[in-house]
């Protein structure tokens, strides 16, 4: 008998292996700064790599003074296959070709460890539509980013009002949902 409970405690534990294996396949969480971490209780879903371009324009500001504002970006997201798998633009919206979109709201920042790249971000998502591998994100994490500054403060003054410059970046995005293991937040179970 108590070889059979041995078959059986190692046949589960192969089980639960198993299944912590293909969670992870899906892409490990990335070594981020502590700000940039998700709530606990969240794993990640899909990971894409964006490759496009930050939409800057020439706008004056509240002191009266021209500077470069953020309008938006631009980018393809791609699988890590290298496929094109959905779009980036303003908002900032995630849209997926399976018809799911998120749109998210900065939550913490971190310099980029490359001066000349754009921050690194933590964004908690603000809305969702349609149904697919977005229905159930909570949080996104842009990092390993790269370039996407605005052009140099001397490239924008009164006489170029309301030009637009686009600056090439890439970054990797990582969507996190609730794990669906984990009870929601204030369940009984």
């Amino acid at each position: 008998m108590s070889m059979q409970r041995s078959v059986v405690r190692v046949s589960l534990a192969l089980l639960w292996a198993g299944a912590a294996l293909a969670k992870s396949a899906i892409s490990p969480p990335p070594q981020i700064p502590e700000a940039l971490k998700p709530p606990a209780g969240e794993s990640v879903v899909l990971k894409t790599y964006a490759t496009g371009a930050q939409v800057y324009i020439c706008a004056t500001a509240a002191d009266g003074k021209s500077q470069w504002t953020l309008k938006g970006p631009d980018a393809a997201l791609r699988d890590e296959q290298g496929k094109v798998i959905g779009h980036h633009y303003a908002g900032p919206t995630w849209k997926l070709n399976d018809g799911s979109e998120v749109t998210g709201k900065a939550v913490a920042h971190v310099e980029s460890p490359d001066q000349n790249s754009i921050p690194w971000l933590l964004l908690s998502v603000v809305s969702h539509a349609g149904n697919g591998v977005l229905a159930a994100v909570t949080h996104i994490q842009r990092i390993h980013t790269h370039d996407g500054q605005p052009p140099p403060a001397t490239q924008c003054d009164a006489t170029r009002q309301n030009i637009e410059a686009r600056v090439a970046y890439s970054a990797d995005y990582y969507f996190y949902a609730p794990d669906a293991d984990e009870p929601p937040q204030g369940s009984p179970y």
